[in-house]
């Protein structure tokens, strides 16, 4: 994806501009991580929380007639993690430690947030690993029957010929009944 380094470089420059954040990670809407700083931090699980925690934000923005969620803060112990919509289909999650201003914070997010979003939206289309061409199929095997003898044509040469009896001169005719021979 060309965007990715583009998206890791903005990334790089938000944590530089707010010294607090620990982490960063640009994702879709699906969960699918694009781009990621996040040291010490395995970005996967905190990508798919952080889309199914957008997705439900959104079930509740829209209940209490809020509109489209935008963006998502959640502070825990130790720290923040906020979530910004980063244009048509991803997430921008930031990781920050307990001191961070919360207001810097928005600032800054939102400003990736809007740059991320331009990156993905106006970056052509990443295409589609081709898919396999089809394989010839194996033209299909008949099995093979062994011939059979076919009746030859009976035609009245042929019919005269397998009703004959064929004698040969050497072959005497058998005796009949009744006839007595001399010694």
């Amino acid at each position: 994806m060309a965007a990715e380094a583009d998206i890791r470089e903005e990334l790089r420059r938000l944590r530089a501009r707010v010294p607090q954040l620990t982490g960063a990670l640009a994702a879709g809407a699906d969960g699918l991580v694009l781009a990621r700083d996040t040291p010490g931090v395995d970005p996967e699980p905190v990508a798919e929380l952080t889309a199914a925690a957008h997705g439900l934000a959104g079930k509740l923005t829209d209940a209490a007639g809020q509109g489209e969620v935008r963006e998502l803060l959640v502070r825990g112990v130790h720290g923040y993690v906020a979530a910004y919509t980063a244009g048509r289909a991803a997430l921008l999650t930031l990781l920050a430690e307990d001191g961070v201003s919360v207001g810097r914070l928005h600032l800054e997010g939102r400003r990736a947030a809007a740059r991320i979003g331009e990156l993905l939206d106006t970056a052509p289309p990443v295409p589609a690993e081709p898919a396999p061409k089809p394989t010839a199929k194996p033209a299909a095997t008949r099995a093979r029957t062994p011939r059979t003898a076919r009746p030859k044509p009976v035609t009245p040469r042929t019919a005269a010929a397998r009703t004959a009896t064929p004698t040969t001169p050497e072959t005497p005719a058998a005796p009949t009944a009744g006839r007595t021979t001399e010694s």
